[in-house]
């Protein structure tokens, strides 16, 4: 029998939320991701329990134990219980009765195998006891092991449910697959199968989803799928993959940075489409720009500054297949340090207008080139 033990499942707060709902009568089960991180001993960060009480009922017994109930989707038979400062989604058992690719119509149902069976995949379908005992009403707990990403029985229909899932399957691939072992023949089948559903996705919804899969620790393999299947062109015009996994092996240890890797893909107007935040797509401008720029280390880290300064030189490098140079670091922090000795007073009256601006521009090339070195008084003696 298979159990999980983990610090959040035993926390009294979430054993409180269990037992007000065992205790009414009412099963309380753990389920999706935080059943699926905690056998593969990855960080848990929602905590999701479902259960054959309607949610009205869940909130009267939330209620008398003085549990703080909030209806988030209390329609689609969600309650959120905040217990210990720690929220717990709280859901009723449902089944599909109607689906058209974006949404899906449901109703409550008492059986943990029809809620099983109207989710994404396999290894999602895993729910376990409050005692921590893992129940696997659709067999996934061979799928999670083996760390495949397969569908809840025939692909197709899966995805026909949710176009989104098509998108879902290259993330979860990304965090949980076995790139080795490669990707499920039938998915993959499907997925291409059903290209123009995904013409049906709200931009925002595509867009999240690519940034959730982007920050996977490896997403190379995973976008290369997506690629080959049609979804890249299909999702992303003109985008371009090539630059993705050199890109990854440059970034050697930095923190995963979605929009740095989607600087890889594309530029501004071909990643449009994904309605980024403007603070996003600033990034994402200002990134693309100085990598396919000729503006060295120094002068990239005096503009942009240190992190973005080297986003753009891993970004350059990975574009066109060239190794870092060793010494740009160190010519970044010199130049994100520099202050330009010169100011407009100093040229004035001499030169107003725009006059003054290109003398200004002038004189800090002077500088830039030579690496911050020159004073103030040698700048202002040039006559160039």
């Amino acid at each position: 029998m298979t159990r999980i033990n983990e610090a959040w499942l035993t926390h009294p707060a979430t054993q409180k939320v269990c037992r007000t709902l065992t205790d009414g009568g009412a099963q309380a089960l753990f389920v999706g991701g935080c059943v699926r991180n905690a056998l593969l001993g990855a960080p848990v960060s929602d905590i999701d329990i479902t259960t054959d009480a309607r949610p009205e009922r869940v909130m009267e017994l939330a209620a008398a134990a003085g549990i703080k109930a909030v209806p988030t989707g209390i329609a689609h038979g969600t309650v959120t219980l905040v217990a210990g400062g720690i929220p717990h989604e709280v859901t009723t058992f449902r089944r599909d009765v109607e689906t058209d690719g974006r949404r899906a119509v449901v109703a409550f149902s008492g059986s943990i195998h029809e809620d099983a069976a109207r989710r994404d995949f396999t290894m999602n379908a895993l729910y376990a006891r409050p005692d921590g005992t893992v129940l696997d009403p659709l067999d996934g707990l061979p799928d999670l092991q083996a760390r495949r990403v397969r569908f809840i029985g025939d692909a197709t229909d899966r995805i026909r449910e949710d176009y989104l899932r098509s998108l879902r399957y290259f993330r979860f691939h990304a965090w949980y697959g076995d790139a080795d072992a490669g990707f499920d023949a039938e998915a993959l089948a499907a997925i291409a199968g059903n290209l123009d559903g995904l013409t049906r996705l709200s931009r925002e919804r595509v867009g999240a989803e690519m940034l959730k899969l982007l920050a996977a620790p490896d997403p190379a393999p995973s976008v290369a799928a997506m690629r080959a299947a049609g979804v890249l062109a299909q999702l992303l015009p003109g985008a371009d993959d090539r630059a993705l996994a050199p890109l990854v092996h440059l970034e050697d240890g930095l923190s995963a940075d979605p929009i740095r890797r989607l600087a890889a893909l594309g530029d501004g107007e071909t990643l449009a489409s994904l309605r980024l935040s403007k603070a996003q797509m600033a990034a994402l401008d200002t990134l693309r720009h100085a990598a396919l720029g000729t503006a060295g280390a120094g002068e990239l880290g005096h503009d942009l500054g240190v992190e973005a300064a080297r986003d753009a030189l891993l970004l350059r490098a990975a574009l066109l297949d060239q190794p870092l140079d060793p010494h740009a670091p160190a010519a970044i922090a010199r130049g994100a340090a520099a202050v330009f000795p010169v100011t407009a007073r100093d040229l004035m009256p001499a030169f107003s207008g725009p006059a003054l601006g290109a003398r200004l521009a002038t004189l800090k090339a002077h500088w830039i080139a030579s690496d911050f070195t020159l004073s103030r008084t040698a700048l202002l003696a040039r006559d160039d």
